[in-house]
């Protein structure tokens, strides 16, 4: 029997009763109004949920269901009709929780005439973040959604898939606790929709809280813990992946391939239970998506050369937490800790040659060769030049000789 197994980042603990509750929504309702106040569309009907710390929770559903009216009202951008909302205890609009908000936008809202580099800053700023470690987040980010090769052109140049790069980038500058997606995975090629779902389970491992909208249910499937089914503003289901899934009345038994009359035995024992018309064989097959970047990993490795975006490589350091990214008073005070031969380097060999200083020294104390020549010694003068030199001397003054 093939089990179903959940993702590596559940065994966090994301249904454990003592997790902390990231988000919490009771009888949410949000009814848009037209201009005289009469009631125009129901968006958020009576809507109830839990979001715990280190969980990964999908909203889902058709066009209007009210997925992006929940996200908003999550975020403080719309105020509910009834109901009440509290991210990390306190109401949305309470200024301090947002800094712990990142927020991907179904549609990137970016300033077209600054570049990548420039964009990371800004957002950083906006966070209060000191410019070094603006400096350090940008070059992790760039080179994590892939575009460090592109930092230099304006934001207004890009397409829409390296728009949702740049985006997903500034939407993870302040290393934020809770991160909301709005489709992230939108106009991206497959390779960047892996790389996406590589960073969603590194921040889920990390302890930190994904909320997901989108479309793609197979993205969905490969991330989410929890998921909630909208449709007409209302929660249709609700649970885990592996609950709402399973098929509890059929089972798979998955082998290596076996010599035709071992499957004639197996076969014959099946069907003194079963109808031979309920039982189907077949082959299993990877899905598309491992397929394709199995071809283009064994492409890269030819060394074959593409202009478009590039991998992202590994997840930035300080959103996986690693050593590399702690404060640099971290790392001296663990450089302390090591013994004195490892935490010392050797001083330098004594070298041969004067140092700088004293050639400096030594030049000083030496005439120079640019130095002017001293002055040649004096001639002793006879009386017959002296007696010219007084000729000359009175023939300018106009005096008889």
């Amino acid at each position: 029997m093939t089990a179903i197994l959940p993702a590596p980042h559940s065994a966090l603990g994301a249904s454990q009763p003592d997790d902390e509750v990231v988000v919490s929504v009771r009888g949410l309702t949000k009814v848009f109004k037209d201009f005289w106040g009469r009631p125009k569309a129901l968006a958020v009907d009576t809507v109830d949920f839990e979001v715990r710390r280190g969980e990964v929770f999908g909203l889902l559903g058709p066009n209007g269901s009210g997925k992006s009216t929940t996200v908003k009202l999550i975020l403080g951008l719309l105020y509910p009709t009834k109901g009440h909302i509290l991210v990390f205890g306190h109401s949305p609009r309470h200024v301090p929780t947002k800094s712990r908000i990142g927020y991907l936008p179904e549609e990137s809202y970016l300033y077209r005439y600054l570049n990548s580099h420039e964009t990371l800053h800004f957002f950083g700023n906006l966070f209060q973040l000191a410019r070094a470690e603006r400096e350090n987040r940008a070059e992790q980010l760039l080179e994590m959604v892939g575009l460090s090769q592109t930092r230099t052109r304006a934001v207004g140049e890009f397409s829409k898939g390296m728009q949702r790069r740049i985006g997903l980038a500034q939407a993870l500058i302040n290393d934020p606790d809770l991160v909301i997606l709005d489709e992230p995975t939108s106009g991206l090629d497959p390779i960047g929709c892996r790389e996406v779902k590589d960073l969603i389970v590194a921040l889920a491992r990390r302890g930190k809280t994904v909320l997901l909208s989108s479309h793609l249910l197979a993205d969905v499937e490969d991330v989410c813990d929890r998921v909630v089914i909208y449709y007409g503003g209302r929660i249709q289901a609700m649970g885990t992946l592996q609950e709402l899934l399973a098929k509890p009345d059929a089972i798979r038994i998955t082998t290596p391939a076996l010599p035709r009359q071992t499957m004639e035995r197996v076969l014959e024992l099946i069907r003194k239970d079963v109808a031979a018309d309920k039982v189907s064989i077949d082959t299993p097959t990877q899905n598309l998506e491992s397929y394709f970047l199995d071809v283009v990993q064994r492409a890269r490795l030819a060394a074959a050369e593409t202009s478009g975006a590039i991998s992202g490589a590994r997840v930035a350091a300080y959103l996986r937490g690693d050593a590399a990214a702690r404060p640099a008073a971290d790392r001296l005070l663990e450089r302390l800790a090591l013994p004195q031969t490892a935490a010392l380097a050797p001083p330098p060999a004594a070298s041969q040659e004067p140092s700088l200083d004293q050639q400096k020294l030594e030049a000083l104390t030496k005439p120079t060769e640019l130095a002017a020549p001293a002055p040649e010694a004096a001639k002793p003068v006879s009386a017959e030049e002296l007696r010219k030199a007084d000729q000359k001397l009175a023939a300018l003054v106009g005096k008889p000789k």
